[in-house]
């Protein structure tokens, strides 16, 4: 952003001068957004391990309250994923990735704050702002879009995706380490964990300002300025949530990211309950926590390039098919069964990667560059909001079904991806007839 104020405008816009390496533009941004991602995602798990476990300590063993803390995470993100999309439009990638990792860094500070004060409101307050955090991790699978080729837009995301594997394990591993060191400098019990977070979003940011030079939206032309006569109002959310609509193919691309969501919080939230139910250790525990997160992340490069080269339609259905498969071998396995849950938490992190890959790289396809960044933060709202609603009502469910009875629900979702995957290539391609300028499959 300039020191006026106004956005940025492309280098090679300027009359005479020679025309810019965008390859090597891209490999810098992809370098520089695979850095910010896995520093951002340590921030993000440090932060999501140990705020249900201080909210109920706080709380005096209050599960429900516990599980509100921990949503509070996903309804931050939710909450600044459109608002840092107006800020992309109208300054580029940086602006809006750099709100997000200062906003979360800040919400960790408040955590720390209320780790230490015992304040059950200031944690919610502070895990809230560290929810912007985990909606900047998300947008930068679109950054990395913004000069990718149509053709290597699913390998561009997926790659993004898989350095959160680098963040989560990392995260997952030197959480309880910062918590000991945090302990050692006079810090409450967890609260070193909450230091680590706000210093790793920090780090995200200082990456993200300092390394995403040119800035890609700018050159992809999405970014207008303020006072340009002919550019209009920017896109509002109900201007992008109309073009969603009325767009069958944007409508599978979002309605994809919210099974795969919903399907992969219902499912995860609920199974160390379950397993606890039948006297399964931490330890075990832990490690089913761990197989979800491979399928979650660690496969998505290989993920990508099926999406490129086989199309998004396919690896939709795939999706759904193994959302189905998951939840189900998830809902009839017993809680002292370790097989089940493994392999089905280990097949719904897998279908969520299908999902969400594809269905980003659909919406990319599906829009120019002047509406992307617009309904990418709508698709993301719906996505992350979807999540948290999961999150929180999951204990309630569990109470009432069960958990075989939750998890054949979520199966259900599963299948309703696959039916609507179908449905909507059926319209597409008879749009495509009709017009053949129309949409590529």
């Amino acid at each position: 952003m300039t020191t006026t104020g106004e956005p940025e405008t492309a280098p090679n816009a300027v009359g005479g001068q020679a025309p810019l390496d965008l390859e090597a533009i891209q490999k810098r941004t992809m370098r520089t957004l695979l850095f910010s991602q896995a520093s951002g995602g340590v921030g993000l798990v440090a932060t999501y391990i140990v705020t249900a476990l201080l909210a109920k300590d706080i709380t005096g063993g209050n599960t429900a309250l516990s599980t509100v803390a921990a949503a509070c995470l996903s309804i931050g993100a939710a909450a600044v994923s459109f608002p840092m999309s107006k800020l992309a439009t109208a300054y580029g990638r940086r602006v809006s990735l750099l709100f997000g990792y200062l906003v979360g860094s800040s919400g960790a500070a408040i955590a720390l704050l209320a780790a230490i004060t015992r304040s059950y409101p200031l944690l919610c307050l502070g895990v809230l702002g560290a929810g912007a955090g985990n909606a900047a991790n998300l947008a930068t699978r679109y950054a990395a879009s913004d000069l990718s080729a149509p053709e290597r837009r699913g390998h561009t995301i997926s790659m993004i995706v898989w350095a959160t594997t680098i963040g989560s394990t990392t995260g997952s591993v030197v959480s309880g380490t910062a918590s000991d060191i945090g302990e050692s400098i006079g810090l409450p019990i967890k609260g070193g964990s909450y230091l680590l977070s706000g210093l790793m979003f920090l780090l995200a940011a200082a990456i993200v300002q300092i390394r995403l030079r040119p800035d890609p939206l700018v050159l992809a032309g999405g970014v207008g300025r303020k006072n340009d006569v002919d550019s209009g109002p920017r896109q509002s959310a109900k201007e992008s949530l109309a073009l969603i609509m009325a767009n069958p193919a944007a409508r599978l691309a979002v309605g994809a990211m919210i099974v795969s969501q919903v399907t992969m919080v219902g499912v995860m939230s609920l199974t160390p309950l379950h397993m606890d139910e039948g006297g399964q250790g931490q330890n075990i525990i832990g490690w089913m926590m761990a197989f979800h997160i491979w399928g979650m992340y660690l496969f998505s490069p290989i993920i990508g390039r099926m999406t490129d080269r086989i199309g998004q339609y396919p690896m939709l259905y795939s999706a759904g098919v193994l959302c189905t498969a998951g939840a189900a071998w998830a809902a009839v396995t017993p809680p002292e069964g370790q097989l089940g849950v493994f392999m089905g938490n280990f097949l719904i992190g897998l279908g969520w990667c299908f999902g969400v890959v594809a269905a980003s790289s659909l919406l990319v396809s599906t829009f120019p560059i002047e509406q992307r960044v617009g309904v990418q933060g709508v698709g993301d709202l719906a996505m992350i909001g979807s999540g948290a609603l999961a999150g929180l009502t999951s204990g309630a469910l569990f109470t009432v079904l069960g958990y075989g009875g939750v998890n054949f629900g979520n199966a259900a979702f599963g299948g309703v991806l696959v039916l609507g995957t179908f449905a909507t290539y059926l319209i597409v391609r008879r749009q495509m007839a009709s017009q053949p300028a129309g949409l590529a499959l």
